[in-house]
């Protein structure tokens, strides 16, 4: 059970509960112990993911709220809303989203990949590659987002593939592979098939906003939009910890010339990625990159990003 209050939680763990994670604890990272019930401050406004971990440290949800979080890999997670959350529920478009699903032979992996392309029935003007697609295709339904956006004239039409991993951390984490595979075999097939745009944009979540900056910083001619939400700035070609790693990428961009670039940016005040999302956002500042950053009272979760959506896609493809 949990007790709300305007700037706090009381959390009152069941009998097998004996640590408690979220993202304020990096989940599994800093489980904090219980040994009875806990009250935590957090942001006005805020909302939160939990859970509890029994005694082999095992999650499980909070069996006294019913309030699933939308969470498209675990299905333990439990939500809380702090008085003053609000979700703005983005303008619903008038006609079905039609997205149709593609597979391709990647000679980069040797296997079948796939991936989804919303073309908007308007010529489009931007293509927007979107790492972690399913997701943001099933759970955050940006082709929904943009298609609204465009029937109120808030933004020039924007075409959107939605790029699917296999091993996500593996490829998003700098991989030469996975950058083959988007510049030779990706975009010349969606162009192949829909046609070229005049510009190009990426979008991702944490591991995927870490490799939408890297693939932008490589190639500032092919892509020109970037869109970063969460994104995980602690990582760095020769580690391997998401957590500990040196923010090797900020130091790429203040080392080198500024790029013809263009930034949305944003990040939840309860997660760990916070601090190296803030200094991400001065060096932009610094180096004098058109940019947006903003900060959500909220975490490393879908209802974050989902609230991200609407803004970034009206401050980089403006009509």
């Amino acid at each position: 059970m949990v007790e709300v209050h305007p700037r706090s939680v009381t959390f009152h763990p069941p009998a097998q509960a004996k640590f408690l994670v979220g993202d304020f604890t990096d989940w599994d990272r800093k489980p904090i112990p219980l040994d009875g019930p806990l009250t935590l401050e957090f942001p006005a406004g805020a909302y939160i993911e939990y859970a509890f971990l029994d005694a082999n440290r095992e999650p499980f949800p909070d069996p006294d709220n019913p309030h699933k979080a939308q969470n498209p890999w675990w299905s333990y997670p439990r939500a809380i809303e702090l008085p003053g959350f609000r979700f703005t529920t983005p303008h619903q478009p008038s006609r079905p989203v039609e997205v149709h699903r593609h597979r391709l032979e990647s000679k980069a992996f040797g296997s079948t990949r796939r991936y989804y392309v919303f073309n908007p029935q308007e010529p489009a003007q931007s293509t927007l590659y979107v790492h972690d697609g399913v997701a943001y295709y099933r759970t955050a339904r940006l082709a929904e987002v943009a298609q609204g956006l465009l029937e109120l004239g808030e933004i020039r039409p924007v075409r959107i593939v939605f790029l699917e991993p296999e091993d996500r951390r593996r490829e998003y984490w700098f991989s030469p592979i996975y950058e083959q595979h988007v510049l030779n075999e990706v975009i010349p097939a969606v162009e192949a098939h829909y046609g070229p745009t005049p510009e190009r944009g990426l979008l991702g979540a944490s591991l995927g906003g870490l490799v939408s900056c890297w693939l932008a910083l490589r190639h500032p001619g092919v892509f020109q939009k970037v869109a970063t939400q969460s994104a995980c700035l602690t990582a760095a070609p020769d580690g391997g910890d998401s957590y500990h790693d040196p923010e090797w990428l900020t130091e790429q961009y203040l080392a080198a010339d500024t790029l013809p670039l263009r930034f949305y940016c944003e990040t939840g005040q309860i997660e760990w990625l916070l601090a190296p999302n803030r200094r991400f956002a001065a060096m932009l500042a610094d180096k004098g990159y058109p940019h947006a950053y903003l900060e959500r009272p909220s975490g490393h979760n879908w209802m974050t990003w989902r609230q991200g959506l609407a803004p970034a896609l009206q401050y980089l493809f403006a009509n």
